[in-house]
């Protein structure tokens, strides 16, 4: 594929970000970007400029049993692309942002559900309540979400001087 691309560009860059996943650091990817006289730049765990949510999307994408091994043309891959992303906002529910979709969250939808969702597992509750342990509860929507959010994560530097 990068030997692809360069071909197809007629030129090579002078680097490739990737992530630090185990297919862009291995041996055979190295030596092909030495091959080509191209640098290799990887993303730096919990570094703001690095984005976990698109990183999320994009190895969503990957690992979606719909992905192609191989686009015949660059229509194909943006035609691909184009429903994936649809899908992807509207119909694929996402465990952090409590099992809705994305266009839910956008749209602010997200109450109107939840209470939907209270009102079903209620209603299986009174009906069948020797199935539970307790009483069953919608998943949670979180109340904030960020990069490297100094509330939930602790700096390794404050971790050594914490008592």
């Amino acid at each position: 594929m990068i030997e692809d691309a360069v071909t197809a560009n007629k030129r090579r860059p002078h680097y490739l970000h990737a992530d630090n996943g185990a297919a862009m650091r291995s041996t055979p990817v190295a030596l092909l970007l030495d091959k080509l006289g191209i640098g290799a730049s990887f993303s730096r765990p919990r570094v703001s400029n690095d984005n976990p949510f698109s990183e999320s999307a994009f190895r969503t994408l990957k690992y979606d049993q719909a992905f192609p091994d191989v686009f015949d043309t660059l229509k194909d891959a943006e035609n691909f692309c184009r429903w994936f992303i649809h899908e992807y906002n509207t119909n694929h529910r996402h465990s952090g942002i409590g099992w809705h979709t994305p266009n839910t969250v956008h749209e602010k939808r997200t109450t109107v559900i939840s209470a939907a969702r209270r009102r079903v597992l209620d209603h299986a509750w009174r009906q069948n309540p020797e199935r539970y342990a307790h009483r069953p509860k919608p998943p949670t929507m979180p109340r904030t979400s960020g990069i490297n959010d100094h509330r939930t994560h602790r700096n390794p530097r404050e971790l050594s001087h914490a008592g």
